[in-house]
């Protein structure tokens, strides 16, 4: 299926990320990290693949877990005492709350890669290029330079492995110090090729007065459409938050709203929102050429 979401105008990419991140973040209701957790990690598969569901399996779902271990031994607040553990309590809201943070931490880092494959680096500029030029050019170099170190510090470790001194070579003492040295050259790559970029963009004139993006984007009567659907959606999770039906509590002991009309709703509008790009894309898929 065609990635129509990511054709969508910049703003409305921008927006939806935003919001759907700052919500993975504040919400901690189980039933809204949940919807959250698996909404990203389908967009990412439908975007990367196999990919995704290696990054999945072999990343998230074992750093998820031994968060959740971790933190009830971190933290012993929580009236509900499970068993002592070296005199310390192992309560059972600091064994929730440990799972929540886990499958938060896990979506907000679904979510950001889904946001690394849309939001490419002249959306950015197109965006924040005549407000903020500078940050804009940053955090441009920042996203495009991810890949590219990857790329660089493999072309620096089989060089110096030509000449004996990779990082799988010799003793540990000998292989600090030459991992530490492609280190230093993978640092002296980067901020030279920072100067070098910088002093390109301002030749060609980058955050003068009147200067146009390269990239013109139209905000069509599709993204009109679709932007106010978004609004929706969000409009009526932020109803949710002011409500409460959004809240939890976990301490000193767990305290929730029952599940009601409303927080049904609140809930089916979170899952259209989290389910949003997959949305677009079969909706226009099935516009434009009338099948999956």
């Amino acid at each position: 299926m065609k990635n129509y979401f990511g054709e969508l105008h910049p703003a409305i990419n921008f927006i939806y990320f935003t919001a759907i991140i700052l919500f993975t973040m504040f919400f901690m209701h189980p039933i809204l990290l949940a919807i959250s957790l698996l909404g990203g990690f389908a967009y990412s598969v439908a975007l990367n693949s196999r990919k995704a569901v290696r990054f999945g399996l072999v990343f998230l779902l074992p750093l998820m877990i031994v968060m959740a271990l971790i933190n009830p031994f971190l933290n012993h607040a929580g009236a509900t005492i499970l068993l002592y553990v070296n005199d310390n309590p192992l309560t059972l809201e600091a064994c929730l709350y440990g799972i929540a943070a886990a499958v938060m931490f896990a979506g907000v880092l679904v979510w950001f890669s889904c946001s690394n494959v849309i939001m490419t680096s002249d959306k950015l500029i197109y965006l924040f290029g005549r407000v903020i030029p500078s940050i804009s050019l940053i955090f441009s170099m920042v996203l495009r330079f991810v890949p590219r170190f990857k790329e660089q510090i493999l072309v620096i470790s089989d060089a110096q492995k030509c000449i004996g001194r990779g990082a799988d070579t010799g003793n540990l003492l000998t292989r600090a110090k030459n991992g530490m040295k492609i280190l230093s050259m993978l640092t002296t790559w980067a901020l030279e090729n920072g100067i070098t970029t910088a002093d390109s963009m301002r030749a060609r004139g980058y955050g003068l007065p009147g200067r146009t993006s390269f990239r013109v984007y139209r905000f069509d009567n599709r993204d009109k459409a679709i932007l106010l659907l978004l609004f929706v959606l969000i409009s009526t999770v932020l109803i949710g938050l002011f409500t409460g039906e959004n809240n939890i509590r976990y301490f000193p002991s767990i305290l929730v709203k029952p599940i009601t009309p409303i927080s049904i709703l609140i809930y089916g509008a979170y899952f259209l929102l989290c389910a949003f790009p997959l949305a677009v894309n079969a909706v226009l898929e099935v516009k434009y050429h009338g099948n999956f």
